[in-house]
C-alpha cells in the first residue's frame, strides 16, 4: 500500500519524488500551488509512509498508478521523472513535467547525457553509508533557505526509506532506458533542469531541445524547485 495525500482546488497534479526521499519534500510547492490545483503526494514504495513493493520499475508504477487521479498532470523530480515517463507509456495523463530528470540516467555509447556509472555508483554508496547524514548534506548544497532545510531534515529523519526500496531505486536508475518510449510519448511535456545539476548533465538540454521538448532552465542544482 502506498501513501498519498490530496489538497488543493484545480485540475489534478501529482508529485513523484526521487531516490531516498519523501514526498514532504514538496510541501512548499504544495503551499505555493494548491489554490491552483487539487494535488496529491505519493510516498515512492518503500519509501516514507508507503510499504515496499516488489520486482523493478514496472511494479512500481503498477503500483503508483492506482493512486492516481483520472487523466492528470504528471511531475516527476529525478527518479520520479523516470517513473512518471513509465507511467504515462501504460496511461493516459494530460501532461508530463520532468524536473532535474531524464529518460535514462547512466551514460552510453548512444546516450552521452547521462553520468558515468562508476561517479554514480560512488555517490549512492556514499549516501548509503549514513543516508540520514548523506540526504541532508545533499539538501545543504542545494538551498541556503534554513527554514526549509530545517523542515526537510526532519522529514528525513521521520520517513527514512527501506534498504529494499533503496536497493530497487538505484536498480532502476541505473538500468532503466526509456529513450524510445519518451520519443514516441504524444502528449504535452515540459522538463526543468538545473544548469549546476550534477547528476543530470545540462548537455541534456541539447537532445530535449532537438526532440522539440519545451524546456527551462534554471541556476540551480538537482533541486530546481529550491531555488
Amino acid at each position: 500500500m502506498l501513501y498519498s495525500n490530496t489538497i488543493g482546488t484545480g485540475p489534478d497534479l501529482v508529485l513523484l519524488h526521487g531516490w531516498g526521499f519523501n514526498s514532504e519534500l514538496f510541501n512548499d510547492l504544495i503551499d505555493q500551488y494548491k489554490n491552483q490545483y487539487r494535488i496529491t503526494k505519493i510516498d515512492l514504495p518503500g519509501h516514507g509512509r508507503s510499504n515496499d513493493v516488489e520486482g523493478g520499475i514496472n511494479e512500481w508504477c503498477d503500483e503508483i498508478i492506482k493512486k492516481l487521479p483520472n487523466n492528470p498532470i504528471l511531475l516527476g523530480w529525478s527518479l520520479g521523472g523516470l517513473l512518471a515517463i513509465k507511467i504515462a507509456t501504460k496511461i493516459k495523463i494530460s501532461k508530463l513535467i520532468l524536473v532535474a530528470s531524464t529518460p535514462k540516467f547512466v551514460q552510453s555509447e548512444s546516450w552521452p547525457y547521462g553520468i558515468d556509472e562508476h561517479n554514480f555508483r560512488q555517490f549512492s554508496d556514499s549516501l548509503q553509508l549514513n543516508l540520514s547524514k548523506g540526504l541532508k548534506r545533499f539538501v545543504s548544497l542545494q538551498t541556503q533557505d534554513k527554514t526549509r532545510l530545517r523542515a526537510l531534515n526532519q522529514s528525513i529523519d521521520e520517513f527514512p526509506a527501506s534498504t529494499t526500496a533503496l536497493n530497487q531505486g538505484l536498480g532502476i536508475i541505473l538500468t532503466t532506458d526509456l529513450v524510445n518510449e519518451f520519443k514516441q510519448l504524444d502528449i504535452p511535456t515540459k522538463v526543468i533542469l538545473g544548469d549546476h545539476d550534477t547528476l543530470v548533465p545540462q548537455q541534456i538540454s541539447n537532445w530535449y531541445d532537438k526532440a522539440n521538448i519545451k524546456m527551462q532552465v534554471l541556476n540551480t542544482g538537482h533541486l530546481p524547485f529550491f531555488a
